[in-house]
């Protein structure tokens, strides 16, 4: 069908009609008092509840510092990709200390964990394989298989009997069982001991994408495969993203050193973009360095979110069962999760409303993040203002989105 301008209009009044609007929020610089998890919108000051920034580093001053006293001497930008002249030191030197700490033979940088994604199942798998998918997986592993030319099944969400079937039933065609570790909209965890199981018994790559675990899950922050005490043969493709825990930006995929290799020569986006600047791989370094040595920041957010678990237990409030620092009010009708999310900023709290497409039809949610910059006081009052909103009457409209 052809796109004109009517047509585009009608689709964005359909949008709208069903409170599914995404709309962009413009924060302000302004000084953050001791790395305080706060925005200001609008003049206004808000307590930030949505954003990855679970170790509260976005902010830390040492960051900034090692940013701005390497682009100093590095410049701003790396001017071209990797493969041609972009490849600086700091990135070397950040690649084999992630590697270094991940336990793994060796990492590549990328300029976004959707990109590093599209890398990895676009390297694994063919025209004519298979590759299994969770359900609720991150929108750059399908996009990756898609782009592969393989066909993708999914698999009931967190269900490794599933996923076996899947297995079973293409045996010998299925090349790559791809995971979240944490899924960014429900928290839960995917349950890799099994996991790794079946994709060693059908001979198929296990990739798991830990954005939201690596730096917060493991007892020294090494993420879910750390949690389950697993080694590199049980998970041999790790994916992680720099811009969640670590507060700064770009992601990576560590494993064995020939996939590596073999993605700097077959992986596109990785080929044909400009290298990630040296400056954020310098103050990725120093994040690094925090992260290892500061484990109370680990302890702090799971701690906080623990709270906050607590306290809307009681309060009968819809929960998704997650035991990270991402804990989902599932509301249901995506109407309902804009008036909660409009009242909860009147309130002084940024909570973005998650509808779909981002989570399956009925399932609209407040996704409530947890840092490190939090305190105790402010989960605390962030669970009344969810205590006043619940005991107003809500009225269902039509669109349940």
């Amino acid at each position: 069908m052809r796109r004109d301008a009517n047509t585009l209009k009608a689709a964005l009044a359909e949008i709208d009609r069903q409170h599914l609007k995404r709309t962009r929020r413009t924060v302000e610089a302004f000084p953050v008092p001791n790395g305080r998890a706060e925005v200001v919108l609008n003049g206004r000051r808000l307590v930030d509840f949505c954003s990855n920034d679970y170790l509260g580093l976005a902010r830390h001053p040492d960051l900034a510092t090692a940013m701005g006293e390497c682009a100093a001497f590095a410049g701003s930008g790396s001017a071209a990709s990797h493969l041609v002249t972009g490849h600086g030191v700091e990135h070397q030197r950040l690649e084999e200390e992630l590697a270094e700490y991940l336990g793994r033979e060796r990492v590549l940088l990328f300029s976004t964990g959707y990109m590093a994604n599209l890398a990895v199942i676009t390297t694994l798998a063919d025209r004519g394989e298979v590759v299994a998918l969770d359900r609720l997986n991150h929108a750059s592993l399908i996009d990756g298989t898609l782009l592969s030319g393989a066909r993708f099944s999914r698999y009931a969400h967190g269900d490794p009997g599933d996923a076996e079937r899947v297995l079973k039933e293409h045996n010998g065609q299925c090349t790559v069982l791809a995971t979240d570790g944490v899924f960014s909209m429900d928290g839960d965890v995917a349950r890799l001991p099994t996991l790794a199981r079946i994709a060693r018994a059908y001979k198929a790559w296990l990739v798991v994408d830990d954005a939201h675990g690596i730096g917060v899950l493991g007892p020294t922050g090494r993420g879910l495969v750390e949690h389950y005490e697993l080694g590199t043969s049980d998970v041999p493709v790790l994916v992680g993203t720099l811009g969640k825990a670590f507060g700064t930006f770009g992601a990576f995929v560590a494993g064995p050193a020939d996939l590596i290799e073999l993605l700097v020569q077959k992986a596109r986006t990785y080929i044909y973009t400009t290298a990630l600047p040296q400056p954020i791989a310098a103050a990725t370094r120093k994040s690094l360095q925090i992260v290892q040595k500061e484990s109370w920041r680990r302890e702090r957010v799971l701690a906080l979110a623990s709270r906050f678990r607590a306290a809307a237990r009681q309060l009968d409030l819809h929960l998704a069962p997650s035991e990270s620092a991402i804990q989902p009010v599932i509301l249901g009708g995506a109407d309902l999760a804009v008036r909660a999310q409009n009242e909860l900023m009147e309130a002084g709290f940024l909570v973005v409303a998650i509808r779909p497409p981002s989570v399956p039809a009925g399932t609209a949610r407040l996704r409530i993040t947890f840092s490190a910059a939090h305190t105790e006081n402010q989960v605390d009052a962030l669970t009344e203002a969810l205590r006043r909103i619940q005991s107003q009457p809500l009225k269902r409209s039509e669109a349940q989105g």
